[in-house]
């Protein structure tokens, strides 16, 4: 396998190779912040969301796509916003089937050197420099999370996840893993492996929920959104003219 370049053009490859001047550091910060204030007031009023997980590397023929067309089409009648990464395979199912059902779909897409493409199947989005700003909306407006199998960024988004509820830094939003046959290793190996050498205490696997059932999932994070967290079907917060504000369908 030839050797995987390095970009010294992405903005996020310069910023992980050290300490650089104050002046380009202090530059950087600032990029963030008005990153992070672009995200804050791109998806001020989509929610509440679910955001979904899953590779970009599925076609339109695979069950996982199938799958996750459906979850999306569920999540959008039961009053939910889609939220995915932005991107093809998976994210793009689930924010088509969102579409499919007549429901808001949203997407925070990444710039890359490859794969990921912005999907047509969104309302609104916003494409980032850096990773950890788009994770951050993707956690942000979320009341539960969907995975479907992935690769490293899908396991990295949901462990990310799983940390935070563990950590009590969020709160113990519903985190579907759908998909037994590829999620359940996984799972083996958090109880079997993790919970005897104590780095993780037996409660915490059960942050995680399996099933191969878009009905199921959805159903149980509906109920969760309404009875644990007060999520009602009312009124919602309203965007102010005077700064600038509207809803990403006016």
């Amino acid at each position: 396998m030839p050797p995987r370049l390095f970009r010294p053009e992405d903005p996020e490859a310069r910023f992980l190779l050290g300490p650089q001047s104050r002046l380009a550091e202090l530059r950087r910060a600032i990029n963030i912040f008005f990153e992070f204030m672009r995200g804050f007031r791109t998806y001020q009023f989509v929610g509440p969301c679910v955001t979904v997980f899953g590779s970009a590397r599925f076609d339109e023929d695979s069950e996982h796509y199938q799958r996750a067309r459906e979850t999306g089409r569920l999540l959008a009648e039961a009053g939910f916003t889609v939220m995915t990464g932005g991107g093809p395979g998976i994210m793009e199912a689930a924010n088509r089937g969102a579409k499919d059902a007549g429901g808001m779909s949203v997407g925070c897409n990444i710039e890359l050197p490859f794969e990921q493409g912005v999907n047509p199947y969104m309302d609104t989005y916003m494409t980032f420099e850096h990773f950890y700003v788009r994770k951050v909306m993707l956690l942000k407006y979320s009341f539960a999370f969907i995975a479907m199998p992935g690769g490293f960024g899908t396991f990295d988004e949901v462990f990310e996840t799983a940390l935070l509820v563990q950590t009590r830094k969020i709160q113990d939003f519903p985190i579907v893993l759908m998909g037994s046959e590829f999620w359940q290793p996984v799972i083996d190996v958090l109880r079997e492996d993790l919970v005897p050498l104590g780095t993780i205490d037996p409660d915490d696997v059960d942050i995680l929920t399996l099933t191969d059932s878009p009905e199921e999932a959805v159903a149980s994070i509906r109920g969760i959104a309404m009875e644990r967290f007060g999520l009602t079907e009312g009124p919602k917060l309203e965007p102010q003219p005077l700064l600038g504000e509207k809803r990403s369908r006016d």
